[in-house]
Order: structure tokens, then C-alpha cells, then sequence
């Protein structure tokens, strides 16, 4: 989606976050219940809002979208009973620009010369500011304030005769990092960008003659039964009917540059994310971190959630004991109060609380997945300082994030990130830690199963931590007045 500016109003919420999830399913029973559930086990991946259109018949659409969690939106028996047919696809939002309205809800939905069609868009384009101007000067009219909507247009003026190579036609005008499901009358079409940033996986539930699924992750697969196939290749259009499966690749070859955040963060722990169990990598990470930057302590603590495996890897290498000495209450979302100066203090006592008996007059090692701005951070030293730990050592499992994604992760403007501009031994003071050590780039890329990183040749996208940003920034060059508002950019 289009990158518009950061949303001030959630500094308090100090991290960062994957910007939606994707699911669809072909030739199932149930088949908008089974997308509600995949979005339901994708909800990490945004939390705002959520869509699901269906096919009932040639012709026939239905759709249900809404603001909040899946589970409010879709609880509903007449909703489901209202989303007929055997193919679906879905939506997860987190909306990380301006409003939270229905308009911007996907799947997007449009009526054209071949018929209806639905899609639905993980990432962000970077030329989407030049594309917009140049549909707009054309005559095309966009109802959202998202860049999905350029896909709309884009196939919308192709003069190719099938959807196929409408949407071939649109991709390739495209830059930036996608993936996208879409559903029209006569199929269901997956696809990646040319350089794979954004995650999609093939499933299929019953086996052979069964239905066909496409999710973001492999834990969406999970929870409707389906069995892993493969990831759909960078640059990959799959296109599924009742004929079966058909693959077209018609970019040029191009480096790999999967999101690297995606094995730190992004992906749920179960999951499977390019072949590699995301939960064992996450401790790999923890047990290089160890072995990089070990101190002296008795307890080592995870900042729950993102933080656990990691703790675990660290605690096995280093020899000393895991303890959950934070708990985390996992049933508040926003704070509920209206926030004066003194709620925003307290605030993050609502998400965590210490677990005194575990750190009290001890060494801490607090093991986390990053730090923003470190607003966050220096509350939770703070508040394990309060419990009666003795030191407290921060330990991070990503290198220092030091520059914005505009590949579709909501981050700050780089004025705003820590790491951007203070050295380690500064950050550490600005948040109150004894000591602060990150996982090195090279220790990162070892924990992957690397040698370490080749700087021609990464196989990551890596650009929080290098600015080595692989696709083209168009819209920073030919739109400098935007540059302000690109700067802050959150791919949405």
C-alpha cells in the first residue's frame, strides 16, 4: 500500500509492525469460513481491519469487510451465511496512515470489460506516487487512499484481452515489494514481486483433486488443514482454476531480497518461512548473539512475545537460566485511557508487568528483536530496575535499525530511529541499561545459515540495517515536494 506518513499518535507503540496478511482458497466447501480462519492465524499480521470477498457463481460476488479483529468481524453466523461460494480471498490491515476507513478495506473489488475481480495486497509500491499522477491525468478516478488501488486502474486501461495478462501488464509497471491474491470469475491468481520481499505460500487441503489455498504464511495453511506445497517463487504468477495449476514467470531473473525482519519479527513462530522453521532461527539468532556479545548475569529475560525464542537461544549457549521474568497481559490493545503524560508512563505496565521473584538481586540479560526508538525499551529497564535487579544488560537479535523500509513495514521517519543517530554506548545511556549489544550483520546472516553477508549478492532485503534498498525509490527522485511524508513512509 501507498506510503504515506507515520501516525504520530502511535509512538507509544514503540515497533514495528508487518502491514496485512493475505489468504485465498479455491474450490472448497466453506470457503469463506475457511479465509476467516486463515486471517483469524494471520492477525499478527495486522490488526485494524479485515475483508473477505467470494464467488458464488459466474458473475457473483459477495463481500464483508470491517474495522477491528477478525474474530468481531466475522463472529457473525448471517455474515458468513452472506459470503456464498467455493473460492474466497482476504484481507488483514494494519492501517498504519491518516484513517481507519472502510474505503481503504481490502479485498478491493472492481467491475470490469472481462467481469469482477478482487484483490488483495501485501506490501508497497515505490512508484506509486508517479503512477497515481499519470492515471489521474488519464482520466481515472481512485476512491481509496491505498496504492493497491493503482493495480485497479493499471488493468483497468490494459489493452491486453485476458485478466492474465492485464495484471502481467500491470505488474510490470510496477516497482516495489508485493504479493497479492485476486479472485475473478474464472480464477484464483497468486503473485510475487521480482525480488520475492513480501512472503506467499501454496497450499493444498484434501490432496490431489483438492483445493488449492494461498496465504501469506504456512500457519494459515495449518489451521485449515491444508498441506504446504511450496513458496511461489519471486517474480511468480500462479494461476489456479478448474484445470488445476498453471505457473508463469515473466520477469527477467533478478537477485533474491526476502525480508530479512520476517525470520527477526514479522512471521509467526510457527511458521515456515522460506523453507527454514522461523521459531529454530529465532533461537540460532539467540545462540549467536550469545556468543557475540555474552556478560556475566544470572537470569536471562525475554521481553515477551517476539523475544522468547531468541532468550532461549541465548540462555542455552550462555549456560544460564531462561526465566520469564516478564509477563506480558495479552488481552490489551490500545490504551484505554485517554493518555495524559502520566498514562503514557504507566502505559507500558499495561502490555507488561515484572515477575519480581524471577529478577530481584540478580544479573539481568533482557533479550529483544529491536529497538525504535527506544522509548519502550527504557521503560521495561526501568521497570526491571524497579523489580530489584541488580544490572540490567540489553541484548537485541536484529543489527541496529538505522534506516526507514519503504517496502511495506511501518516504521518511523529515520530522524526518529535510535539507532540512527547515536552510537551503541549513547543508546545504551538514553535507555538506561548497563549494557546494550546488538547481533552483528554478519553474526545475523551466519544465524540464516551464511557465511556471512555478500554484499553483491545478499539474498535479503536488508535495508533497515544497510540502506542498501535493492528496488528503486521512484518516488523520493521524481516527487521531491513528497519527500517530507515519503521519509516517513510505512508501506500501506
Amino acid at each position: 500500500m501507498h506510503p504515506l506518513p507515520h501516525d504520530p499518535s502511535r509512538d507509544d507503540d514503540d515497533g514495528f509492525h508487518e502491514e496485512c496478511g493475505v489468504f485465498g482458497v479455491w474450490n472448497a466447501t466453506d470457503a469463506a469460513a475457511l479465509t476467516a480462519l486463515g486471517l483469524h492465524a494471520l492477525q499478527h499480521r495486522g490488526q485494524e481491519a479485515a475483508g473477505v470477498v467470494t464467488l458464488s457463481e459466474p458473475g457473483k460476488f459477495h463481500a464483508h469487510r470491517g474495522l477491528g479483529l477478525v474474530g468481531d468481524i466475522f463472529g457473525d453466523a448471517k455474515v458468513m451465511a452472506g459470503l456464498k461460494g467455493r473460492c474466497a480471498v482476504g484481507h488483514n490491515r494494519y492501517a498504519t496512515t491518516g484513517e481507519t476507513a472502510l474505503r481503504n478495506v481490502q479485498p478491493l473489488f472492481a467491475d470490469f470489460e472481462f467481469g469482477g475481480l478482487a484483490v488483495a495486497h501485501n506490501g508497497n509500491l515505490t512508484n506509486a506516487v508517479t503512477l497515481k499522477r499519470a492515471l489521474v491525468r488519464r482520466g481515472c478516478i481512485f476512491q481509496a487512499t491505498s496504492d493497491s488501488e493503482v493495480f485497479i486502474h493499471l488493468i483497468a486501461i490494459s489493452l491486453y484481452a485476458s485478466v492474465v495478462d492485464r495484471l502481467i501488464d500491470a505488474l510490470k509497471q510496477v516497482q516495489g515489494a508485493y504479493s497479492l491474491v485476486g479472485l475473478h470469475d474464472g480464477a484464483m491468481i497468486g503473485a510475487r514481486d521480482p525480488m520475492g520481499v513480501r512472503p506467499l505460500v501454496l497450499g493444498r487441503i484434501g490432496g490431489e483433486g483438492g483445493a488449492y489455498v494461498l496465504a501469506s504464511e504456512t500457519c494459515a495453511l495449518d489451521i485449515v488443514s491444508a498441506d504446504f506445497v511450496r513458496d511461489i517463487e519471486p517474480g511468480e504468477i500462479v494461476v489456479i482454476d478448474n484445470n488445476g495449476l498453471r505457473s508463469i514467470k515473466p520477469f527477467g531473473r533478478t537477485q533474491n531480497r526476502f525480508c530479512i525482519f520476517e525470520y527477526i519479527y514479522f512471521a509467526r513462530p510457527d511458521s515456515v518461512v522460506e523453507g527454514t522453521p522461523v521459531y529454530t532461527t529465532r533461537k540460532r539468532i539467540g545462540e549467536e548473539l550469545a556468543r557475540e556479545s555474552h556478560v556475566e548475569a544470572d537470569v536471562v529475560v525475554p521481553v515477551p512475545d517476539s523475544g522468547v525464542p531468541a532468550a532461549m537461544g541465548y540462555a542455552t549457549e550462555a549456560r544460564i537460566p531462561f526465566e520469564l521474568g516478564i509477563i506480558r497481559n495479552h488481552y490489551v490493545g490500545r490504551t484505554f485511557i485517554e493518555p495524559t503524560d502520566q498514562i503514557r508512563h504507566l502505559g507500558v505496565k499495561l502490555k507488561h508487568s515484572a515477575n519480581r521473584p524471577m529478577i530481584e538481586g540478580k544479573r539481568v540479560i533482557l533479550v529483544d528483536d529491536s529497538i525504535v526508538r527506544g522509548t519502550t525499551s527504557k521503560k521495561i529497564v526501568e521497570m526491571v530496575r524497579q523489580a530489584g535487579a541488580k544490572e540490567v544488560h540489553m541484548r537485541i537479535s536484529s543489527p541496529p535499525t538505522t534506516h526507514s523500509c519503504f517496502y511495506g513495514i511501518d516504521t518511523p521517519e529515520r530522524s526518529k530511529l535510535l539507532a540512527a543517530n547515536h552510537d551503541v554506548e549513547e543508546m545504551a545511556r538514553i535507555i538506561g541499561a548497563d549494557s546494550l549489544a546488538f547481533i552483528s550483520l554478519p553474526g545475523l546472516y551466519r544465524a540464516l545459515g551464511r557465511d556471512g553477508r555478500d554484499a553483491a549478492n545478499p539474498g535479503y532485503c536488508d535495508a533497515c540495517f544497510t540502506g542498501d534498498y535493492a528496488i528503486p525509490l521512484t518516488d523520493l527522485v521524481d516527487h521531491p515536494e513528497r519527500m517530507p511524508a515519503l521519509l516517513a513512509a510505512n508501506g500501506q
